[in-house]
Order: C-alpha cells, then structure tokens, then sequence
C-alpha cells in the first residue's frame, strides 16, 4: 500500500520515465487503492515474492540494464541521507511559521522524514511514531540524519513510540481508529490509517501519558 511508491509512479508519469515497483509477496495477496493507482499510472509492478525485497530491486535493475536501459534505484521508501534533506529543508519551513515549536510527531516508516527533521530541530524535538514498516528504525534514522545534517546522530538519543503498531504494519489499531474518528470529526483531515493516524494516534497517547504537556 506504499504512499512512497505511489508518487514515484506518479512522478515518473509526469517525467516521461518508466517506474518499476517492487513489492514483497504475490500478485493477488494485495487489494490496496494505491496498488489500483500504480496501475492507474503505468508503473510496472515486480513482485519478490520468496526473495528479499534488496535482491528483487537489484535483479529487476539488472534486467532493465541488460535491456538497455540506464535505471535508477530509489532506496526502501525513498529514505537516505540525500531524501532526508527534504525534511530538512521541511524543519526550516517549520520554525519559520511557528518560532515556539517545541514537537514535532511524525510517523517513523523507513526512517528518512525523521532523520531530516531530527538532522535540523535535533533529536529532543522530534517525537517519532513506529509503523512497523522496519523491525529497527533508530539505527537508519540516525545514519541519515547524521548524512543529512553531516554531525553524527546518537540512536539513543532519538524519542521514538512504540505502541500504536498493533499486530503489525497493516493492523488497524483501535486507538488509531479513534484518532482517525477524532480528526475527521472536528478538523476535517483525513488520515490513512498505517503512517499519518498512527502518528496522531501517538500524539495523543503521548498527551495522555505526559510525554508532551
């Protein structure tokens, strides 16, 4: 259900470059809208199933290079120090509209929108919120923050959440529910329910607990 993959594909039809997604799994074990739209917007699909998702994205390179193309391999969600200064650049557009900002939440995938805001706020204002998306996010959150901001980034350092994953990256928690109700109710934003509702989701159990006051 990849956001990430869906703009690539998107990207790439307004650019006139063909897009090669590569998921985990089988054709038929995903009914996902945005798998309609990667279709909706040309890009091959390649599956990996039995193999890792580094090896299917390494194989599927190699076969457009023996065909003759010249390809590009975009990185696990688009998360590298060269991605993270985006967010970077996102940090600054932050602090210019809101001077006192004290937390920054953010859903933690595969770790780039986290670094960048960390690589400029520092590692005590971004609140990060697991997906997931990766068995250990800290450790890539900080290599790209460190590449991103060119000053080493202590994992340790970094405040992270863990408690709005449920079962597993696809599981829709009940208090990610509620908080997806709560937003739409009042605010009218819509939330998807793996990466922007659990990071309000996350938000206000750290409002509940005193994490942020």
């Amino acid at each position: 259900q990849s956001n990430h993959a869906r703009l690539t594909a998107a990207a790439g039809a307004r650019l006139g470059l063909r897009v090669v997604l590569v998921f985990p799994g089988d054709p038929g074990g995903a009914q996902s809208g945005n798998l309609a739209l990667d279709g909706l917007l040309g890009a091959r699909i390649a599956w990996a199933g039995d193999v890792g998702l580094a090896e299917a994205a390494d194989a599927a390179v190699a076969q457009i290079r023996a065909q003759g193309g010249r390809p590009a391999l975009i990185p696990f969600g688009g998360s590298s120090g060269v991605g993270a200064r985006g967010y970077v650049a996102c940090a600054r557009e932050l602090q210019q509209q809101l001077a006192d900002l004290d937390t920054v939440v953010v859903a933690l995938g595969s770790g780039g929108t986290m670094a960048g805001l960390v690589a400029a706020l520092g590692p005590d204002k971004v609140l990060g919120i697991d997906t997931g998306a990766m068995p250990d996010p800290l450790p890539a959150v900080a290599r790209f923050a460190a590449e991103a901001g060119e000053e080493p980034v202590d994992s340790g350092a970094l405040r992270a959440r863990f408690d709005q994953v449920g079962s597993g990256y696809g599981d829709l928690v009940e208090s990610v529910a509620a908080a997806l109700s709560l937003i739409a109710a009042t605010e009218g934003i819509v939330l998807d329910p793996i990466y922007t509702g659990r990071a309000l989701a996350g938000l206000v159990a750290a409002v509940d607990d005193g994490d942020i006051t």
